[in-house]
């Protein structure tokens, strides 16, 4: 059973802060997926929060163009403070350090030909001073605290398990000891026993590095509730709600969010009355619906209202906000 961490109030200062961001991708046509829109969010250091959503929301093309990965169309990304949008060349090396990435597939992000102990050595040769010994011991102490000894510094990745390989992942991206940790399905290509050692270490890391700020991506509700403090639901490119994990499961005001914790099995012997079902497909984000674009698989829609007017981003309590024409009446269904 996976018990919530416990909750720290973001009061420090914003390590991450992404306002009205865009991201399209044009295709041969003419026509734009619209990947990310209008999309805000806030982390501040310290704090994790989980991105969710159905795949082809948007969450991995936020954690990408968050750290320039990937070019943003329109909006404003700052990591502690630096614009990340119109950063120069020198500049965003100097953020590779501050900001670090775990990608989903732990077999296709080792390079075949490294051993893992260069491998985890690459970041700080081209980010720091560090050579020789003090580079060595410096490798190998992060490599040993997440569970890989001596004995595996010299192998190469087609020698290590997949739970291992995630291990050096996650060991590259901390050996730089940075600031904000964005981690994109980080266990989702492991097999169960290995994703809850996999959750230890990431969960062991708030208390050995306080300081660090992560955005853990993922569709796993049970993950997010695990890991986060604050988790913040994606639908077509845009946060359809956020807001304290407990308050946003326990009490969901957004009819997108029910529906996905509806989704979420449950024993037969348990009985859900409330369950929530959503028809048809996620529409493409090349034709996004009218007004609410949620309103086209929507159980609680009115016509001339929903389809037609966007939704106001209600605040149904403190630090939580809906973007839902009935917000209240969804957090009162529940």
């Amino acid at each position: 059973m996976l018990e919530p961490i416990t909750t720290r109030p973001p009061d420090g200062p914003a390590m991450l802060s992404i306002r009205d961001l865009d991201v399209h991708f044009p295709l041969a046509n003419g026509q734009l997926v619209r990947a990310v829109e209008q999309l805000s969010l806030t982390l501040r250091a310290g704090e994790t929060v989980g991105l969710v959503g159905e795949s082809g929301s948007g969450k991995t093309t936020v954690g990408k163009t968050a750290l320039r990965l990937v070019k943003p169309t329109a909006g404003h990304i700052e990591i502690g403070g630096m614009d990340v949008i119109d950063v120069s060349a020198r500049d965003l090396r100097k953020l590779r350090q501050k900001a670090q990435i775990i990608f989903q597939d732990p077999h296709s992000s080792l390079n075949p030909r490294m051993t893992i102990r260069r491998a985890v050595s690459e970041g700080l040769i081209l980010n720091t001073d560090l050579r020789g010994r003090t580079l060595r011991d410096r490798v190998s102490e992060t490599l040993t605290s997440l569970g890989l000894p001596a004995q595996f510094h010299d192998r190469y990745p087609h020698e290590l398990s997949g739970g291992q390989k995630q291990r050096v992942c996650i060991a590259r991206a901390l050996v730089l000891d940075p600031d904000l940790l964005v981690l994109d399905e980080p266990t989702s290509a492991l097999d169960v026993s290995v994703q809850a050692q996999i959750l230890g270490i990431l969960k062991d890391l708030r208390d050995t590095r306080p300081s660090l700020t992560q955005l853990f991506i993922s569709h796993n509700l049970a993950v997010i509730r695990f890991l986060c403090e604050r988790v913040a639901v994606m639908y077509l490119g845009r946060i359809v709600e956020e807001g304290p994990v407990e308050q946003v499961f326990d009490a969901p005001a957004h009819p997108y969010t029910r529906a996905l914790l509806s989704a979420v099995p449950v024993p037969e012997a348990v009985k859900r009355p409330d369950r929530m079902r959503l028809s048809g497909d996620i529409p493409s984000p090349t034709n996004v619906p009218k007004g609410c674009a949620f309103h086209t698989r929507c159980p609680i829609a009115e016509k001339g209202l929903c389809d037609t007017t966007p939704p106001p981003a209600l605040t149904p309590g403190p630090g939580r906000m809906a973007l839902c024409h009935f917000a209240d009446r969804t957090t009162e269904q529940t």
